[in-house]
């Protein structure tokens, strides 16, 4: 196999499929044939519109992405894929139809796992990271702001903490029935109920981080999984936050949460995020699937307001 596509961003809202030519893989590579990726809808659609602020360039670089924000750009990194022995594995890899990588970038799946509930690895890596940071205490009163997939996997790992009940807010009604395959509550937001001991915050809007701080007690955490963009939003620092002594947490993937970070290596976080994906119920995050052929029109359609995590198929993939 000499050459392989590729999905890149081109311009605001316009993606397209480039060849290019694949190396021969050295003694410490391999050749992956890709089987199916994810769309990580939050960072992957603030990319295609082009709203990474200039300032996060270099920190928002995906860890195998190619060109230079804005654009050209090739982004993403929930590849599933197999090597020439037919093992398969995930990469943290943009849309490609194939590519050679070095061994250790290759993290073996579980032989349980199916291959689309895979392309979750990269979102759920992100919700463990956040659990990490949390550290939730049994017994707390928990809410996640957002059902997003990002929300409802941050709910799914929260949901396990012993005598813990955890509470989905999210603004579609059509959420409930994800939180609860995953043992959460759910309540739109006027419904929502104060004095949360532990708060995390994923709908990447100003009206759910207000929200948050709403319905903070005393001395809450609030987890800010959320990322921005180009956008600033205006929270109310000056109301009940100084008096509630608030605390407001950042939560990002890029590093390992401090908590567990001399005792776990990035590897090992991704692997431990396929092991949490055993069960089944992940399946109902999954959208799609779309031909990778198909991307370049479809994109703009898969990252409408609303979806989950959409599937792009490859082959037989």
């Amino acid at each position: 196999m000499k050459t392989a596509r590729a999905f890149w961003t081109v311009a605001p809202g316009k993606g397209e499929l480039r060849t290019e030519q694949l190396a021969t893989p050295e003694a410490d590579h391999v050749l992956i044939r890709t089987l199916a990726s994810g769309i990580s809808r939050g960072t992957e659609s603030l990319v295609f519109n082009g709203r990474v602020p200039s300032s996060q360039y270099d920190d928002m670089r995906a860890p195998l992405m190619q060109g230079r924000f804005p654009f050209p750009v090739k982004y993403g990194y929930s590849a599933v894929g197999c090597t020439p022995d037919r093992q398969r594995v995930f990469v943290l890899h943009p849309h490609q139809d194939a590519f050679v990588v070095p061994i250790g970038n290759c993290i073996p799946l579980p032989d349980s796992l199916p291959t689309h509930r895979a392309v979750l690895a990269a979102n759920m890596e992100t919700a463990l990271n956040v659990i990490w940071d949390a550290a939730p205490l049994p017994g707390e009163r928990i809410m996640v702001v957002g059902a997003g997939v990002l929300g409802v996997l941050v709910a799914s790992l929260l949901a396990r903490v012993p005598a813990v009940r955890v509470l989905v807010v999210d603004i579609d009604s059509r959420r409930q029935d994800l939180a609860s395959r995953f043992g959460c509550r759910f309540a739109l937001p006027d419904e929502a109920p104060a004095d949360q001991e532990l708060i995390v915050h994923t709908s990447a809007t100003e009206a759910g981080l207000r929200l948050a701080l709403q319905c903070a007690c005393f001395e809450a955490r609030i987890i800010e999984a959320s990322w921005y963009g180009t956008t600033s939003p205006a929270i109310p620092l000056g109301e009940a936050f100084h008096s509630r002594r608030l605390r407001i947490v950042a939560s990002q993937v890029g590093a390992v949460a401090s908590p567990m970070r001399n005792r776990r290596s990035h590897a090992d976080r991704l692997a431990l995020a396929l092991e949490l994906l055993a069960d089944p119920a992940y399946d109902s995050l999954l959208q799609g699937p779309t031909r990778f052929e198909d991307m370049p029109t479809a994109m703009a359609d898969i990252l409408a307001p609303g979806g989950l995590c959409h599937v792009i198929t490859y082959g037989t993939g």
